[in-house]
Protein backbone atom coordinates (compact mmCIF):
# COMPACT_ATOMS: atom_id res chain seq x y z
CA UNK A 1 0.00 0.00 0.00
CA UNK A 2 1.44 3.70 -0.52
CA UNK A 3 2.68 4.99 2.53
CA UNK A 4 2.46 8.98 2.33
CA UNK A 5 4.96 11.62 3.89
CA UNK A 6 4.13 14.60 5.81
CA UNK A 7 6.75 16.93 6.65
CA UNK A 8 7.16 18.29 9.91
CA UNK A 9 8.48 22.04 9.85
CA UNK A 10 8.98 22.69 13.59
CA UNK A 11 12.73 22.56 13.13
CA UNK A 12 12.23 25.48 10.29
CA UNK A 13 10.38 27.46 12.50
CA UNK A 14 13.14 26.72 15.29
CA UNK A 15 15.99 28.11 13.35
CA UNK A 16 13.64 31.10 12.26
CA UNK A 17 12.82 32.36 15.61
CA UNK A 18 16.43 31.72 16.53
CA UNK A 19 17.12 35.85 14.99
CA UNK A 20 13.62 36.59 15.93
CA UNK A 21 12.68 37.45 11.85
CA UNK A 22 11.00 35.56 9.46
CA UNK A 23 14.39 33.72 7.58
CA UNK A 24 13.49 30.79 7.06
CA UNK A 25 9.98 31.58 6.16
CA UNK A 26 7.64 28.91 7.02
CA UNK A 27 4.68 28.90 5.02
CA UNK A 28 7.16 29.32 2.46
CA UNK A 29 8.77 25.93 3.22
CA UNK A 30 5.40 24.18 3.55
CA UNK A 31 4.58 25.12 0.66
CA UNK A 32 7.42 24.20 -1.19
CA UNK A 33 7.51 20.93 0.49
CA UNK A 34 4.37 20.01 -1.28
CA UNK A 35 5.97 21.12 -4.30
CA UNK A 36 8.65 18.81 -4.09
CA UNK A 37 6.32 15.93 -3.49
CA UNK A 38 5.34 15.69 0.30
CA UNK A 39 1.75 14.27 0.67
CA UNK A 40 1.21 16.14 3.82
CA UNK A 41 2.64 18.75 6.60
CA UNK A 42 2.97 18.84 10.38
CA UNK A 43 2.93 20.93 13.09
CA UNK A 44 3.33 20.83 16.37
CA UNK A 45 2.87 24.07 18.20
CA UNK A 46 3.57 23.74 21.74
CA UNK A 47 2.18 26.70 24.46
CA UNK A 48 5.65 28.32 25.12
CA UNK A 49 5.86 29.17 20.88
CA UNK A 50 9.50 27.66 21.18
CA UNK A 51 8.96 27.01 17.64
CA UNK A 52 5.70 26.89 15.49
CA UNK A 53 3.80 29.66 17.13
CA UNK A 54 -0.36 29.95 16.85
CA UNK A 55 0.16 32.54 14.63
CA UNK A 56 1.74 30.46 12.27
CA UNK A 57 -0.93 27.58 12.30
CA UNK A 58 -3.61 30.12 11.32
CA UNK A 59 -1.53 31.20 8.65
CA UNK A 60 -0.73 28.19 7.27
CA UNK A 61 -3.86 26.61 6.89
CA UNK A 62 -5.18 28.19 3.56
CA UNK A 63 -2.01 27.49 1.99
CA UNK A 64 -1.58 23.66 2.82
CA UNK A 65 -3.17 21.80 0.29
CA UNK A 66 -2.54 18.23 0.78
CA UNK A 67 -2.80 17.04 4.22
CA UNK A 68 -2.82 19.71 7.65
CA UNK A 69 -1.55 17.34 10.85
CA UNK A 70 -1.74 19.18 13.77
CA UNK A 71 0.44 17.56 16.54
CA UNK A 72 -0.29 18.20 20.31
CA UNK A 73 -1.54 17.37 23.90
CA UNK A 74 -5.36 18.16 23.85
CA UNK A 75 -5.67 21.24 25.96
CA UNK A 76 -8.64 23.68 26.03
CA UNK A 77 -5.83 25.91 24.10
CA UNK A 78 -4.69 23.43 21.84
CA UNK A 79 -8.35 22.34 21.22
CA UNK A 80 -9.64 25.62 20.78
CA UNK A 81 -7.30 26.09 18.47
CA UNK A 82 -7.60 23.01 15.76
CA UNK A 83 -11.73 22.92 16.42
CA UNK A 84 -11.16 26.65 14.57
CA UNK A 85 -8.63 25.42 11.93
CA UNK A 86 -9.91 22.15 11.41
CA UNK A 87 -7.18 20.22 9.37
CA UNK A 88 -7.71 16.78 8.18
CA UNK A 89 -5.94 15.86 10.93
CA UNK A 90 -5.07 15.99 14.56
CA UNK A 91 -2.59 13.39 16.55
CA UNK A 92 -2.88 13.89 20.32
CA UNK A 93 0.15 13.26 22.48
CA UNK A 94 1.08 12.89 25.84
CA UNK A 95 3.05 15.80 26.14
CA UNK A 96 3.82 17.70 29.27
CA UNK A 97 4.01 21.51 28.05
CA UNK A 98 7.62 22.34 28.80
CA UNK A 99 8.57 18.72 27.40
CA UNK A 100 11.20 18.92 24.70
CA UNK A 101 9.79 16.22 22.24
CA UNK A 102 7.42 13.55 22.42
CA UNK A 103 8.97 10.40 24.77
CA UNK A 104 6.26 8.28 24.94
CA UNK A 105 2.73 7.49 23.47
CA UNK A 106 -0.28 7.41 25.55
CA UNK A 107 -1.36 4.62 28.70
CA UNK A 108 -4.86 4.75 26.89
CA UNK A 109 -7.03 2.89 29.73
CA UNK A 110 -5.91 5.40 32.58
CA UNK A 111 -6.92 7.96 29.84
CA UNK A 112 -9.73 6.30 28.21
CA UNK A 113 -12.67 8.87 29.38
CA UNK A 114 -10.78 11.72 28.63
CA UNK A 115 -9.42 10.59 25.20
CA UNK A 116 -13.24 9.50 24.02
CA UNK A 117 -14.32 13.37 24.72
CA UNK A 118 -11.53 15.09 22.59
CA UNK A 119 -12.13 12.37 20.53
CA UNK A 120 -15.94 12.68 19.75
CA UNK A 121 -15.05 16.88 19.64
CA UNK A 122 -12.74 16.05 16.94
CA UNK A 123 -15.37 13.67 14.66
CA UNK A 124 -18.53 16.37 15.48
CA UNK A 125 -15.88 18.60 13.80
CA UNK A 126 -15.21 16.53 10.94
CA UNK A 127 -11.61 16.57 12.11
CA UNK A 128 -9.91 12.70 11.85
CA UNK A 129 -7.70 11.34 15.33
CA UNK A 130 -4.84 9.77 15.91
CA UNK A 131 -3.36 8.48 19.30
CA UNK A 132 -0.07 8.90 19.68
CA UNK A 133 0.73 5.44 21.08
CA UNK A 134 3.25 2.48 21.97
CA UNK A 135 3.36 -1.03 20.12
CA UNK A 136 0.77 -2.49 23.20
CA UNK A 137 -1.69 -4.32 21.34
CA UNK A 138 -4.14 -3.64 24.19
CA UNK A 139 -3.50 -0.25 23.99
CA UNK A 140 -4.18 0.16 20.57
CA UNK A 141 -7.08 -1.73 20.89
CA UNK A 142 -8.24 0.97 24.28
CA UNK A 143 -8.18 3.64 21.46
CA UNK A 144 -10.04 1.70 18.97
CA UNK A 145 -12.47 2.32 21.85
CA UNK A 146 -11.65 5.60 22.54
CA UNK A 147 -13.12 6.31 19.26
CA UNK A 148 -9.47 7.06 17.33
CA UNK A 149 -9.65 7.07 13.47
CA UNK A 150 -5.62 5.98 13.85
CA UNK A 151 -2.84 5.73 15.84
CA UNK A 152 0.50 6.82 15.70
CA UNK A 153 2.96 4.48 16.22
CA UNK A 154 6.00 5.98 18.36
CA UNK A 155 8.97 4.49 16.64
CA UNK A 156 12.07 5.49 18.88
CA UNK A 157 12.85 2.45 20.39
CA UNK A 158 12.63 0.77 16.86
CA UNK A 159 15.19 3.53 15.78
CA UNK A 160 17.61 3.05 18.81
CA UNK A 161 17.84 -0.78 18.23
CA UNK A 162 17.97 -0.45 14.24
CA UNK A 163 21.43 -0.55 14.04
CA UNK A 164 22.11 -3.80 16.51
CA UNK A 165 19.15 -6.10 15.35
CA UNK A 166 16.52 -4.61 13.33
CA UNK A 167 14.70 -7.54 12.79
CA UNK A 168 13.83 -7.90 17.04
CA UNK A 169 13.60 -3.69 16.09
CA UNK A 170 10.96 -4.19 13.69
CA UNK A 171 9.25 -6.92 15.22
CA UNK A 172 7.09 -5.27 17.81
CA UNK A 173 6.00 -2.82 15.25
CA UNK A 174 4.48 -5.50 12.75
CA UNK A 175 2.56 -6.93 15.54
CA UNK A 176 1.51 -3.32 16.40
CA UNK A 177 0.27 -2.49 12.86
CA UNK A 178 -1.63 -5.63 12.39
CA UNK A 179 -3.36 -5.28 15.89
CA UNK A 180 -4.55 -1.64 14.87
CA UNK A 181 -5.94 -3.21 11.22
CA UNK A 182 -7.82 -5.70 13.13
CA UNK A 183 -9.60 -2.85 15.45
CA UNK A 184 -10.44 -0.78 12.30
CA UNK A 185 -7.62 1.30 13.09
CA UNK A 186 -5.73 3.29 10.32
CA UNK A 187 -1.46 2.81 11.34
CA UNK A 188 0.80 6.45 11.44
CA UNK A 189 4.26 6.28 12.74
CA UNK A 190 6.87 8.61 13.53
CA UNK A 191 9.85 9.71 15.53
CA UNK A 192 13.33 9.36 14.62
CA UNK A 193 12.56 7.64 11.55
CA UNK A 194 15.19 8.77 8.72
CA UNK A 195 17.09 7.51 6.07
CA UNK A 196 19.16 5.15 7.53
CA UNK A 197 16.14 3.45 8.86
CA UNK A 198 13.09 4.22 7.04
CA UNK A 199 12.90 1.80 4.02
CA UNK A 200 13.52 -1.28 6.31
CA UNK A 201 10.51 0.19 8.38
CA UNK A 202 8.08 0.33 5.43
CA UNK A 203 8.87 -2.99 3.93
CA UNK A 204 8.08 -4.78 7.30
CA UNK A 205 5.27 -3.15 8.86
CA UNK A 206 2.17 -3.41 7.09
CA UNK A 207 -1.03 -1.74 6.91
CA UNK A 208 1.19 1.84 6.75
CA UNK A 209 -0.49 4.67 6.14
CA UNK A 210 1.80 7.84 6.87
CA UNK A 211 4.87 8.36 8.69
CA UNK A 212 5.57 12.04 10.29
CA UNK A 213 9.41 13.26 9.55
CA UNK A 214 10.82 16.39 10.80
CA UNK A 215 14.01 16.39 12.76
CA UNK A 216 15.68 13.94 10.53
CA UNK A 217 14.24 15.21 7.26
CA UNK A 218 15.44 18.58 7.55
CA UNK A 219 18.69 17.75 8.97
CA UNK A 220 19.24 15.78 5.66
CA UNK A 221 17.81 18.77 4.10
CA UNK A 222 21.34 20.72 5.36
CA UNK A 223 23.58 18.79 3.10
CA UNK A 224 21.19 17.33 0.24
CA UNK A 225 18.56 20.21 -0.30
CA UNK A 226 15.28 20.07 0.56
CA UNK A 227 13.98 19.29 -2.96
CA UNK A 228 16.29 16.08 -2.91
CA UNK A 229 15.83 15.08 0.56
CA UNK A 230 11.90 14.74 -0.11
CA UNK A 231 12.60 12.48 -2.71
CA UNK A 232 14.80 10.38 -0.78
CA UNK A 233 12.45 9.88 2.26
CA UNK A 234 9.59 9.45 -0.94
CA UNK A 235 11.90 6.77 -2.54
CA UNK A 236 12.41 4.85 1.04
CA UNK A 237 8.64 4.75 1.26
CA UNK A 238 8.29 3.14 -1.76
CA UNK A 239 10.27 -0.17 -0.43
Amino acid sequence: MTTNLSVNINKVATLRNARGENVPDVERVAVDCEAFGADGITVHPRPDERHIRREDVFNLRPLVKTEFNIEGYPSPEFMDLVLKIKPEQVTLVPDAPGDLTSSAGWDVAANLEFLTGIIDSLREAGIRSSVFVDTDPENIRMAAKAGADRVELYTKPYADLYDKDPEAAVKPYVEASRAARKAGLGVNAGHDLSLHNLRYFKEQVPFLNEVSIGHALISDALYLGLPETIRQYKAALKG
